[in-house]
């Protein structure tokens, strides 16, 4: 029988509403922990069954997806999806191509040829590592000998922190969106308020329902349409009367969005999986 897998590395709130969400709608359903399976040639489960990927660490997420996609087992998001949506660097080049409207960002691989990128962006800026989530290790840059602090510590934390990737700081007031876009269909956003210039839910920001116009929509259709995916979470930030897209997200969290939005988020999200099945 074709079985819905649910991927996990930590067992979150999102993964047991996802879980719920499957057995309300009848989908015969799985949790897996990916800790507790090793990974060879043979497929550890049917050829006809769908994974849905959401380990905590996206180089795991990412790997997981890699090898069961080559064993032709479907997997959501596909790998493909993960490779863009994980590196910020090549998500902006994704909306670049596009024609999507972001911040201005910068590249360098250096700490002295990262000074010079900033200077010529412009304080303030924002350095962030090129992988990671939850608002973690960005750093709001207002000055020349804070760059320089920055960037050197950066170059000592590893060779992933070598990429250096700025990006224009937004005067975006006291709060940025977070979109979710199921099967290419912007389902519902949020408002994240913080005084804090980070407005992450997880670091504390507070969340309120987003209603969708018919321009947000567009924006989302793009980034659908630029990066692909079943399930993508996107921050936007509003500048100057226009929608930039500051991230995108392709495993993002959702428990505080639920209730703000009046939206099953993890029922569209099962149900969107559920119909990538190859039996169908």
């Amino acid at each position: 029988m074709p079985t819905l897998r649910i991927l996990f590395t930590r067992l979150r709130v999102e993964e047991k509403l996802l879980r719920e969400a499957a057995e309300k709608q009848n989908i015969p359903c799985e949790l897996m922990n990916v800790s507790d399976v090793w990974y060879g040639e043979k497929p550890f489960c049917g050829t006809d069954d769908v994974v849905l990927a959401r380990c905590v660490s996206h180089n795991q997420n990412e790997a997981v997806a890699q090898i069961l996609e080559s064993q032709g087992i479907r997997v959501v998001n596909p790998s493909s999806v993960m490779a863009v949506c994980g590196n910020k660097l090549t998500t902006s080049i994704a909306l670049a191509k596009a024609g999507i409207g972001q911040p201005k960002f910068r590249t360098a691989f250096s700490p002295e040829a990262a000074v010079e990128a900033l200077e010529e962006l412009g304080y303030p800026a924002v350095c962030k590592p090129v992988s990671g989530s939850w608002g973690r290790l960005l750093a709001k840059i207002n000055d020349r000998e804070a760059a320089e602090a920055v960037f050197e510590h950066k170059s000592m934390l590893g060779a992933i922190h070598n990429t250096f990737y700025i990006q224009e700081y937004i005067e975006k007031g006291d709060y940025d969106v977070r979109a979710f876009v199921v099967s290419g269909d912007p389902i519902c956003a949020i408002t994240r308020k913080s005084a804090h210039w980070i407005t992450n839910t997880a670091r504390g920001g507070a969340a309120s329902n987003l209603p969708l116009d018919d321009e947000i929509r567009s924006v989302l259709r793009s980034v659908h349409s630029a990066i692909g995916g079943e399930f993508l979470a996107v921050d936007l930030f509003r500048k100057e009367g226009e929608w930039l897209v500051n991230e995108v997200n392709d495993g993002g969290e959702f428990r505080n969005s639920i209730e703000p939005t009046g939206t099953d988020i993890p029922a569209a999200v099962v149900r969107a999986a559920w119909e990538r099945r190859p039996s169908l």
